[in-house]
């Protein structure tokens, strides 16, 4: 799988002690220098500029042959949507409202941070109520009706499981008779 990310959700990520899921989901993680220099910038909070500073081996750098597209944006996200587009990404991490529109109109597909958390959670890495307030933990502002629109896809996923698979081991715990009782 290919997938590209711009500045915004590896830095909450980092900041939610969540990076590691983007290595676990989906492998390599490409980089363009451009998102890697605003990881960087002095302005970053401390872990995100130690984490940038000597990324994990399933990070790469890799700069986009043509970046002089997308001028309208800022460099990480143009970077950011030329290397997916070169690379053909299966999709683009990114956030900010004018680059996704910008990556989907250009045929890209795109997931920010949420997508990640949702898709470990569908794969069991997470538990989504407790990665959601990992992220909301951090100086990130997610909106009163981001987070119920989130928790109600969450409650959703869950109505749809096969009763077996409802959740799963790391989602039990034991009451105090014994007895295990599934946290939701």
């Amino acid at each position: 799988m290919i997938v590209v990310a711009d500045t915004g959700p590896v830095n909450y990520l980092v900041l939610s002690g969540q990076i590691e899921l983007a290595h676990d989901l989906y492998g390599t993680l490409l980089i363009p220098p451009a998102v890697h220099r605003e990881l960087l910038h002095p302005c970053a909070p401390t872990a995100v500029r130690q984490w940038a500073t000597a990324p994990p081996a399933w990070t790469e750098v890799r700069s986009p042959k043509d970046a002089s597209r997308f001028t309208e944006l800022g460099p990480g996200e143009r970077e950011a949507i030329s290397l997916a587009l070169e690379a053909k990404a299966d999709f683009l991490l990114i956030d900010e409202s004018p680059g996704r529109k910008t990556a989907v109109q250009n045929g890209v597909a795109v997931k920010g941070k949420l997508g990640v958390l949702e898709e470990a959670d569908v794969r069991h890495l997470v538990d989504f109520p407790q990665a959601l307030g990992k992220l909301r933990a951090t100086t990130l502002f997610l909106s009163e009706e981001v987070v119920q629109d989130a928790l109600s896809r969450y409650r959703a996923r869950r109505r749809e499981q096969p009763r077996g698979l409802q959740p799963g081991p790391e989602h039990t715990t034991t009451e105090p008779n014994g007895d295990p009782r599934k946290e939701i």
